[in-house]
């Protein structure tokens, strides 16, 4: 049986995984300090045989056997890494020393969560694999960006250097239930405000783009990256189908009948305009692209709000 590792497997993502491994039979630890991660993302796993939960803090060593790492854990959202910004810093820097010390002692395959931020603000579109990024070293988003950018220098160099088994995925919008009711990102923002009959916030003029990715297509995505063999350069993991911000909000109260009108606030400091994946990698190594329309994920990603802020009020 494979024993899996997974650090910040009580968030989004990280709970998501632990469920698929454990439908696939492997034996899951999952580590989390709960600073972004909630123990009600895997509380059903709780009586599962093969799953064990450390609340640990990857900044600080951690001591295991296992045969695969996947390193989730760092706040996602600019509103969690920038509350506390050396912190985020630490957690990408520190914890993959860590992780990446832990992999080369016991022999570990292990794969790295990065992220579409390390392109920044890009000037080339579709964003591919090849392109460095324009990214501000000393703005607000910098903590993230630049953290994760240098967790991939950490993976690359330990596979050169050390010969360790490494695989980096760079994650770009993914959305789906069990995001955080205040996670600050797009999706989550709307479709809350939406159901609350609130006014829904679109900053700037809401013709910057993103790509939306569903959960449960994106952890197919990264499973198949840790399987495949050789795989050590950096791959991007999304949906190229772009959609306006203004696009999102509409569709939003459509889909959730909602009363709310649109306001608009100032864009905030460094925020991209564009940000597409080019996933031509992706379908080539893994044979692997998006099968979840944008309207089908908004539906799952609706229902599981609308309990949420059903079960907040009792």
């Amino acid at each position: 049986m494979n024993r899996i590792l997974i650090t910040g497997g009580a968030g989004f993502l990280g709970s998501h995984l632990c469920d698929s491994l454990l439908e696939k039979g492997a034996d899951v630890v999952c580590v989390d300090n709960f600073f972004s991660g909630y123990k009600d993302n895997i509380r059903h796993l709780f009586s599962h045989p093969y799953f064990e939960l450390i609340r640990h803090d990857i900044i600080h060593p951690i001591f295991l056997e296992v045969d695969k790492i996947y390193n989730l854990a760092c706040p996602a959202s600019p509103l969690h890494y920038q509350h506390n910004a050396i912190k985020t810093v630490k957690t990408s820097v520190m914890g993959t020393i860590n992780m990446l010390g832990l992999a080369k002692r016991i022999k570990a395959r292990i794969l790295l969560a990065s992220t579409s931020e390390i392109y920044g603000n890009p000037a080339v579109h579709p964003q591919q694999e090849s392109y460095w990024g324009n990214v501000n070293p000393v703005g607000i988003r910098s903590c993230y960006d630049e953290g994760k950018r240098v967790a991939e220098t950490l993976m690359m160099d330990y596979h050169r250097q050390n010969n360790v088994d490494t695989r980096i995925v760079r994650i770009f919008n993914t959305y789906g239930p069990r995001m955080a009711i205040n996670d600050g990102r797009v999706v989550s923002n709307f479709i809350v405000q939406a159901l609350r009959g609130e006014p829904v916030t679109v900053y700037g003029d809401g013709t910057q783009t993103r790509s939306f990715c569903y959960v449960s297509d994106l952890i197919d995505a990264i499973i198949m990256t840790m399987d495949k063999e050789g795989f050590t350069q950096p791959v991007n993991l999304g949906n190229p189908a772009e959609s306006t911000i203004l696009e999102l909000a509409e569709k939003i109260i459509k889909l959730t009948k909602s009363s709310s009108k649109i306001i608009r606030k100032p864009l905030p400091s460094d925020d991209p305009v564009r940000r597409c994946p080019d996933i031509s990698l992706a379908k080539e190594k893994l044979g692997w692209q998006p099968k979840i329309g944008l309207e089908e994920g908004l539906l799952e990603t609706i229902a599981y709000f609308r309990e949420k802020l059903e079960l907040k009020k009792k």
